[in-house]
């Protein structure tokens, strides 16, 4: 019995991946650990349910969205810039981490997790967030609403909401101009 494989190309992290020759039934979070070795991203529920597995899609248009792993297909990925949880932090020429995204470390100091398993997907949805209000500014009254939308398809089985949610709000309104001020 042979396994059907198909080639792909695709870049994760600004790193170009391929030609590789990828198992056709292959899940993405299963490329991601055991073909480039990034496991930030988490195997949590294996059902699309938890979105501890997403992974950032970067669209030619300038937008971003969140792709859960554990159910799209590896090939689905193929010819599409992607980031994981390990493409946030600035890295030195040896790969160590140099300096974290403002979200990774305003999530450290409001310690945002317990067991961190959700982290790298919170992480993801996060960041698309502040991506998205550099384009498109909220008022500061609708801030709160649009982190719950933002994060609400995330689960924390530690349940430590409230410190995401706060996390993030502090790095939007730490961060001048995602946040337009009342006109009076």
């Amino acid at each position: 019995m042979s396994i059907t494989t198909k080639p792909m190309n695709l870049t994760i992290n600004n790193k170009p991946y391929g030609p590789i020759d990828v198992p056709e039934g292959l899940m993405m979070i299963d490329f991601l650990h055991e073909y480039v070795y990034l496991t930030g991203s988490r195997l949590g529920c294996g059902q699309g349910i938890c979105h501890a597995c997403v992974a950032i899609v970067d669209n030619p248009s300038g937008t971003s969205e969140e792709v859960r792993t554990c159910i799209t297909g590896a090939h689905f990925f193929n010819g599409k810039k992607v980031r994981t949880v390990e493409g946030h932090a600035k890295v030195d020429e040896q790969g160590e981490v140099v300096e974290l995204s403002p979200i990774q470390q305003s999530f450290l100091d409001h310690y945002s997790f317990q067991c961190g398993y959700c982290t790298p997907g919170f992480v993801n949805a996060a960041t698309i967030f502040v991506e998205k209000l550099k384009r498109e500014p909220i008022a500061r009254e609708e801030l709160e609403g649009a982190i719950s939308t933002a994060l609400e398809n995330h689960i924390c089985r530690c349940t430590g909401y409230v410190r995401y949610y706060e996390a993030v709000r502090d790095v939007v309104l730490k961060t001048p101009g995602l946040v337009k001020e009342a006109v009076k």
